[in-house]
């Protein structure tokens, strides 16, 4: 959609497939952009991260497609889009690890959640500048840990990282807003 952050071609190409709603394709695209942020910062600030990018990517592009299945939680709250967006990616041949997102991405909490899972959590929450402390602090520990580097020294940078993308929400809440819940 012009005027959005281009998404990965092949959830652009699945989100017109299922004629996702231009309100959500704007949220996708924008939660997407910061995933693309954070990620390219884990790679530079956390060198011995094994990070499989290209499913964060998709990932942040995917994780609510389930509510073209649940229009109703575009604009008001529900949990009903994740197992349907889950089981509409693997009905269109998505790979389990590239559609788990859409089941998990609030859900950060749970045991064996993996790295790529958190990075798309926080990315769902900075967009619009949502600070949540223990999500940020699960990826700290995460982080710290695979890079080797003192905690503090990462919960500092990515502070200063989550500073910078809160500072740019209005914007990003802004265009959202720009695009209607339902097409047409």
């Amino acid at each position: 959609m012009p005027g959005l952050p281009p998404l990965p071609d092949a959830a652009g190409r699945l989100l017109a497939s299922v004629d996702a709603p231009p309100r959500l394709v704007a949220h996708l695209s924008l939660v997407h952009e910061v995933a693309r942020t954070i990620a390219d910062w884990c790679a530079a600030a956390c060198p011995g991260l094994a990070l499989d990018r290209e499913a964060v990517l998709f990932g942040a592009a995917t994780h609510d497609i389930g509510k073209t299945v649940h229009p109703e939680e575009l604009s008001a709250p529900g949990s009903a889009h994740e197992p349907a967006g889950y089981e509409l990616l693997r009905a269109h041949g998505v790979p389990e690890r590239l559609a788990r997102f859409a089941r998990t991405h609030a859900s950060w909490g749970e045991p064996g959640t993996s790295t790529e899972e958190l990075l798309v959590s926080l990315a769902d929450k900075a967009w619009k500048n949502s600070r949540i402390r223990d999500l940020e602090d699960l990826v700290v520990d995460r982080l710290a840990a695979a890079a080797r580097r003192e905690r503090w020294e990462v919960f500092v940078e990515l502070d200063d990282l989550l500073t910078r993308i809160g500072d740019d929400a209005p914007r990003r809440l802004a265009v959202q807003a720009e695009h209607p819940v339902r097409r047409g």
